[in-house]
Formats: C-alpha cells, structure tokens, sequence
C-alpha cells in the first residue's frame, strides 16, 4: 500500500474502499470482504445510511481499529455548528468507534462554515484525527481555507481519467489540501471501461482499464475509494501497486481529460435544488 501524508502528519492509505450505492443489506458483506482483499481505508457517510454496517464490519474483521482509516461526511441536513455537533457524536455511535480518522463536509451548502467549526472542535476534542471537504470547487475552497483556523487536510471531488480536476489539483496543492477522487470510473458512463486508450495501456501492463485508471491517478497524487459489490473486482481494483506508469503513458491518458462532468454541476441551479431535496 502506498500513503498519502495529510497537511496534519496523518498518513491515510493512496486506496481505499468507498460504500456509495451500497445497499445497507449488502454492506457489511462488502465492507468485510474489502477487509480480508486488505483494503484498510473506508469511505462511508451520513447520506448512505450505511454507517451502521460500516461498524458492524469494523467490529466483526478483527482488525485492530488503529489499522483501519474511516471516512464519513457531515449530510446537507446537518450543517450548522449545533446540529454537525450532534451528527458527529451519532456517526461515532454508528461506526462503533471513539474516533473518526477523516470527517468531511459532504456538500458546499447550508451553513457549512458552521458545520466546519464542528467539525475543528471535534479535531481538538479527539474525535476527529483528520477533517476536510468533498466537493468544494476551486471558488469555495479558497473561500473556506481564508476563513478557518484549520486548513481542509482533503477535498473529495469527482474525479477520473475523463475529468481529472488539473486546475483544481493545483489550487489544493498550493494550499496543502490533498485530493480525493470519487467516480474514479465515472461509475461506467462514457464507455469508460472500454476506453481504447486505457484498454490498449491495460494490454501493454497486463492489467485491466480500470487498473490503468487508478494507477493513473495514485501516480497523479489523487487518493481513490473505488466501489465494487464483487470481491474479485475489489481484488482486482487492489492490485495496482505491482507496476507504474511510464512518464508518457501518464502524459496519454492526461490527454483523456475533457474537463467536463460525468454527473452534474454544482454551479447548475437544478443541482443545487435537487440536493436540498435530498436534504428535506
């Protein structure tokens, strides 16, 4: 495994499982399953209703919690600094853990500087080792980081060998926030996995698309928290720590990015109001 050193000294695992779309039922199989393939990292939230699986996996894998890495996020429907307070403190119960290792605001509405300064009291109270943002576009974050005491240690935001986020790469680098991609497969839209580039790179690796695909964005300093409900896909997606890209391959799969979203745009009016309909 390879890491990732947070702003904070924190290590966090280049990989690691993500439980978005994972049915409650099916969860703590999945979540078990990634554990026993190695996967050590685990990226749930308040908005999968799958916390409580989460736990039940954590506590059933025998696994010392020290080394494992939880992820979850603060919903929409819990910003502000009194009710991020409370939803902090029932995540916890839910994961069955006296610590969260990173806390993220989930999306860039409602009172989230509110929900920030939770989630910096929950830093300094112990509960949290680590906190941040998912989905802060460049505007927000530089916002966000001009006006907290703690800088974001990660922004969560789509990204994939279609969108690879560049520009906004190079903001949360200059300042020290480290990148997280969700959608690393842009969840099979764009004819992803039979993308004749990736394909023809995953021929001369012996690997597959979407192995090239993550290991194009590990080699980018992009963490990843791929998904996948089969074991065998949760293996293969692990295997990506036995070869590297060569300088030019990285420089042909960079040349996929179209810089446009799979999925939405937080700077569309709809999305925006689909969001708060989820919230309510």
């Amino acid at each position: 495994m390879e890491y990732i050193t947070l702003n904070n000294g924190v290590k966090m695992p280049a990989l690691g499982y993500g439980v978005y779309q994972v049915e409650p039922e099916e969860c703590e199989r999945c979540v078990l399953d990634a554990i026993e393939v190695g996967y050590r990292s685990i990226d749930t939230a308040q908005a999968y209703y799958n916390e409580e699986d989460v736990g039940a996996a954590i506590e059933k894998s025998g696994i010392d919690r020290e080394d494992l890495f939880i992820t979850t996020k603060v919903w929409i429907s819990n910003a502000g600094e009194e009710k991020a307070s409370a939803s902090i403190d029932e995540s916890l119960r839910k994961l069955r853990s006296d610590y969260i290792d990173l806390l993220l605001i989930h999306q860039p509405l409602g009172d989230y500087h509110g929900t920030y300064r939770a989630m910096e009291q929950a830093l300094r109270n112990g509960k949290v080792r680590a906190i941040g943002v998912s989905n802060f576009y460049p505007d927000r974050l530089i916002d966000l980081c001009n006006s907290v005491e703690v800088i974001p240690a990660v922004n969560q935001v789509e990204t994939h060998a279609l969108m690879q986020q560049q520009e906004a790469h190079e903001i949360m680098k200059r300042f020290g926030v480290a990148h997280e991609s969700w959608g690393p497969f842009a969840e099979g839209r764009k004819e992803f996995f039979t993308n004749p580039v990736l394909v023809a790179l995953g021929a001369k690796y012996s690997k597959s698309a979407a192995q090239i695909a993550l290991r194009f964005l590990i080699q980018s300093d992009v963490i990843v928290i791929p998904k996948s409900a089969r074991k065998e896909r949760m293996a293969e997606n692990f295997d990506v720590f036995d070869f590297a890209l060569s300088d030019e391959d990285i420089e042909t799969v960079r040349a996929l990015d179209e810089k446009e979203s799979a999925f939405f745009s937080h700077y569309d009016p709809a999305t925006v109001e689909l969001l708060w309909s989820m919230a309510k």
